[in-house]
């Protein structure tokens, strides 16, 4: 064993004697075995596709809702459009409902619902995979719909909430505390927000407390992301203005959408590791502990994609397979932990 190894070896020692460092281990090693930078990045990608037709429903919306409440209608547009670093004066400026006849309204807004459920699918997708879902379990396209609608519905209602709380806390208080005051309820309101989106996005069989972790932790963090992300954002792109122009802009809106990505994919993850327990999980293998064989097991059923299919997941000891001379098969005995009982 080189120093190297040896070195990694006492860190996976500790890590794995320690709980607290072996869950956030375990989030991140789980995060990495469901590609969860690919999936952050699909969810930035449609995200942002969907950004425009999300705003455009939004000011439609609430025109109807809010009619007669001019103020009380530019009062959520603008919190909502706030909330986007660089660009959010310009989609201020520009995004304004849709009018015009009832048919052509109805079709304009029905345009708009598809091109923003982009976004709703793939977090969809995003929570199945987190959760392992086999492809035989996954609903179909008329129930995703539904919750499609159902998670729009709850982003918007959530909007208005939060924009109405932020409003009574500045207008009950001032100066420093109004501040903190604002922060700690837009954290606990994104909380109940991010955990009702959950509820909406996750597989029923999921029960709703095994949810409440990975929300706890989300709301504060994407308060710090709407309060300082555009900061920061805008910090780090304050020289590529001059080299890339316009273009700056983009890159400073997709920066932002894809650490609010990252925040919800390592939520959800958070919430599948508290879960089912998948924690000690190893830094170097051989050997591969428990949780280690779960997961990979779990990986593998996800791949099952037809009732006919069914998906056997068998472990070998690659020592006593090198010590034995013999080549791992079908007979050779194994270590399947079977079937895990997933919440």
């Amino acid at each position: 064993m080189n120093p190297i190894e040896r070195a990694l070896r006492a860190v996976d020692r500790t890590q794995q004697q320690h709980r607290p460092l072996a869950t956030v281990f375990g989030v991140i090693k789980k995060y990495g075995d469901d590609r969860g930078g690919l999936l952050a990045a699909l969810i930035t990608y449609y995200g942002f596709v969907s950004l425009i037709p999300l705003l455009l429903l939004l000011s439609t919306v609430l025109g109807f809702v809010l009619h007669g409440h001019p103020e009380a209608q530019q009062a959520v547009v603008d919190s909502a459009l706030a909330d986007f670093p660089i660009i959010g004066d310009q989609l201020r400026e520009n995004v304004h409902s849709v009018q015009g006849s009832g048919l052509a309204l109805v079709i304009g807004i029905a345009g708009l619902l598809y091109g923003a459920l982009g976004i709703a699918q793939v977090l969809q997708h995003a929570m199945a995979e987190v959760w392992n879902v086999p492809g035989v379990r996954r609903p179909g396209y008329w129930p995703r719909l539904g919750r499609s609608l159902a998670l729009f519905a709850a982003l918007g209602t959530g909007l208005i909430v939060t924009t109405a709380a932020a409003a009574l806390v500045g207008a009950s208080a001032g100066g420093t505390l109004a501040r903190v005051g604002g922060l700690l309820v837009s954290a606990l309101l994104n909380a109940a927000l991010f955990l009702a989106c959950l509820r909406i996005l996750t597989p029923k069989e999921v029960a709703t407390r095994r949810l409440l972790p990975g929300s706890l932790v989300a709301g504060p963090l994407f308060t710090v992301l709407q309060a300082f992300g555009a900061a920061l954002v805008a910090h780090q792109l304050r020289h590529a203005s001059a080299v890339y122009g316009f273009f700056a802009t983009v890159i400073g809106l997709l920066s932002w959408l894809y650490l609010a990505s990252q925040i919800t994919v390592y939520a959800a993850e958070t919430n599948v590791v508290l879960a089912r327990r998948l924690w000690p999980r190893s830094l170097l293998q051989p050997p591969l502990t428990g949780p280690d064989q779960e997961v990979l097991a779990s990986l593998a059923r996800q791949e099952e994609r037809r009732p006919e299919q069914h998906v056997d997941v068998e472990f070998h000891d690659p020592e006593n397979d090198s010590d034995n001379g013999s080549t791992p098969g079908p007979d050779t005995p194994d270590s399947d932990p079977g079937p895990s009982k997933h919440p």
